[in-house]
């Protein structure tokens, strides 16, 4: 008896499960499992179908998951490959514009020797029921308690319907001539954002390194350090690199320190195509430290980086409560030992693209140096300081503009004496 010949496309859905359970049972990053979970497809194009229909899928899981449980009548286990097959068949169906009789064909040989009929039977019901995703989506219930209590209401609508898109696409610029001549939206000085889009290489500019692509509430840290005029900054944890060829970009003299030998790679190949200097060291911070004290440092820490959601639907299924202790303690411990390093008078930023308090506000009480306070000026329009002088980014921000990354920055002054 000869197996019947799989559908076109099986092979990129097969891909999909395998970054899914990668995300929701391994605890990976997304990006970092997309190598390993598309090692056999060899055309770009369903390596981007397979990204794709996971990203969607996690963008989209609670109402996914209340969807299937609505159509059976015992309820599937949260790992079980049912589960996973009906989340890729309805995702395509509902929110990829992908015929019903193709979601279904290219996922039902992931359950082949399995509850092949299940599958089949509850997908149909739904698609018979004229089963409609809620818009927006609905946040992770987890993540929805712990922000209702930091930021109220108002923050939870707004990431429910920053969630509901990819956000648009941010350019940070070498100069201001540069940006000037560049179509889009100029929210802030060196900066444009366009519709998102693939093929950022093709774009105008790029091969001739006038920009880099960096969320503009990313750009921010980097800003308020200002113009460097020949002084010395030390950029830490500073791949891929944006706020590096930012640092360069405004004159100063930039040493960017980061721990991963990969991401490294793409700031040195950022630098080389932008015509930007720095000087590049892998090391860990909490081991390296400078030969000499410096005039400025950007620490923008390691942290759960749930402000990234957008972006990165991810962190919303990985990033649990301890996740985000651990962070905080290092981040604390990486804040301590970096002041040190600066002269008199010096200023130092601090920055985690996270929407915890625990890795943001929280420090304000354990900061070995005094703050800076940020002023409105100094931000682009539409993004306003807190009344105590430091800056947190929510989802509310620039909403009506394509929104913000989730982000905390404050910046500190050592005294002369």
């Amino acid at each position: 008896m000869t197996s019947r010949p799989e559908p076109t496309g099986v092979d990129a859905r097969r891909a999909a499960l395998r970054l899914l359970d990668a995300v929701l049972r391994r605890g990976l990053p997304l990006e970092a499992a997309l190598d390993a979970a598309a090692r056999d497809l060899a055309k770009p194009e369903d390596r981007g179908l397979a990204h794709a229909i996971a990203a969607e899928t996690l963008r989209r899981l609670p109402d996914l998951d209340a969807m299937i449980d609505s159509a059976t009548q015992q309820r599937l286990p949260p790992d079980a490959k049912a589960r996973f097959a009906l989340r890729i068949a309805l995702v395509q169906a509902l929110a990829l514009c992908t015929p019903p009789h193709a979601a279904i064909s290219t996922v039902l040989p992931l359950v082949d020797g399995g509850p092949r009929r299940l599958v089949h039977g509850v997908f149909g019901a739904l698609m018979r029921r004229k089963a409609a995703l809620p818009s927006p989506p609905s946040l992770p219930r987890g993540v929805e308690m712990r922000w209702l209590e930091s930021w109220g209401p108002e923050m939870i609508a707004a990431a429910r319907q920053a969630l509901a898109a990819p956000p648009p696409l941010d350019l940070s610029f070498k100069s201001a001539e540069a940006a000037e001549r560049f179509d889009g939206d100029h929210l802030a000085a060196r900066h444009a954002r366009i519709p998102a889009q693939s093929g950022i290489a093709e774009l105008p500019g790029f091969a001739e390194g006038d920009w880099w692509v960096q969320d503009l509430a990313a750009s921010i840290p980097a800003r308020l350090l200002g113009d460097g005029e020949g002084r010395t900054v030390l950029d830490l944890c500073a791949a891929p690199g944006g706020k590096t060829l930012q640092l360069a970009a405004a004159d100063w003299r930039v040493t960017a320190v980061d721990s991963s030998a990969a991401r490294l790679e793409r700031l040195r190949e950022n630098l080389q195509r932008t015509r930007l200097e720095a000087d590049v060291i892998q090391a860990d911070v909490m081991q390296w430290q400078p030969a000499a004290a410096v005039d400025a440092i950007l620490l923008d820490a390691p942290c759960s980086a749930t402000g990234i959601f957008r972006r990165h639907p991810d962190v919303l299924h990985r990033v649990r409560p301890r996740v985000i202790a651990e962070m905080a303690e290092l981040q604390r411990a990486m804040l301590a030992r970096a002041a040190d390093w600066l002269k008199p008078g010096g200023t130092l930023v601090f920055s985690t693209c996270s929407l915890e308090p625990d890795e943001g506000e929280a420090h304000l009480e354990h900061s070995p140096l005094p703050l800076d306070p940020v002023r409105p000026d100094q931000l682009p329009g539409g993004v306003t300081p807190n009344p105590g002088g430091y800056l947190r980014i929510l989802p509310t921000m620039l909403a009506n503009k394509g929104a913000l990354d989730g982000f905390f920055v404050a910046r500190f002054k050592r005294r002369h004496h």
